[in-house]
């Protein structure tokens, strides 16, 4: 897949948690900017037993897009992609996963194509019921890292502090820019704009 077919982005995928007590969570950042996304382009989403997830359907400069929020939790969130995927014939090459990112800073956020899962459970699981392809686009929204790796898990699944999730809401506003621009230009103007920039600390 190249930068400029990604205008044949048929489903994007907000990776999360279900559940209240993990709503403000840095493991669901993928959650929170799809559904910024939705609400700009008036989706309606609803729970679809069938495909393990909540779904919708509609429009983005021109483009019929799916969206779907795995709600079988994050170790299998590729057990929901899959069933959606596999009903409507999307590849894994027309699917843009949003998802919170490790290795890269609160305030900043990248797009790129294909790669390792870096560690990130619901993407492994995506690559494993894809059969094995790592061939989907992903928009990573940064959270950091704590200094001891033994803390990764309560740190994602903890609640950022207010100056950091200040910079998390900015890179959130800019990835909901970028993803506006796939649809109405190309994915090589929104990785340019998107990978070059960083919040402000104040």
């Amino acid at each position: 897949m190249t930068e400029n077919s990604i205008k044949s982005i048929k489903l994007i995928v907000g990776l999360g948690n279900p559940g209240t007590e993990y709503a403000r969570s840095r493991h669901n950042l993928g959650y929170d900017l799809l559904n910024m996304l939705a609400e700009r382009h008036r989706i309606s989403l609803r729970e679809e037993p069938k495909f393990f997830g909540i779904a919708g359907r509609g429009d983005i400069s021109g483009h019929e897009v799916r969206m779907l929020f795995p709600t079988t939790f994050m170790n299998l969130s590729g057990k929901s992609v899959s069933a959606l995927a596999g009903f409507y014939k999307i590849a894994p090459e027309e699917i843009l996963v949003l998802h919170d990112e490790l290795d890269l800073l609160p305030g900043t956020a990248r797009l790129k194509i294909g790669g390792g899962t870096g560690g990130h459970n619901g993407l492994k699981s995506i690559v494993s019921s894809m059969g094995n392809s790592q061939n989907f686009c992903r928009l990573r929204i940064g959270i950091g890292k704590p200094g001891n790796h033994g803390e990764v898990i309560g740190f994602v699944l903890g609640t950022p502090a207010p100056a950091e999730r200040k910079l998390i809401d900015a890179a959130l506003d800019e990835a909901l820019e970028c993803i506006d621009i796939i649809f109405s230009q190309n994915l090589a103007r929104a990785t340019n704009r998107l990978n070059s920039f960083k919040a402000n600390k104040e």
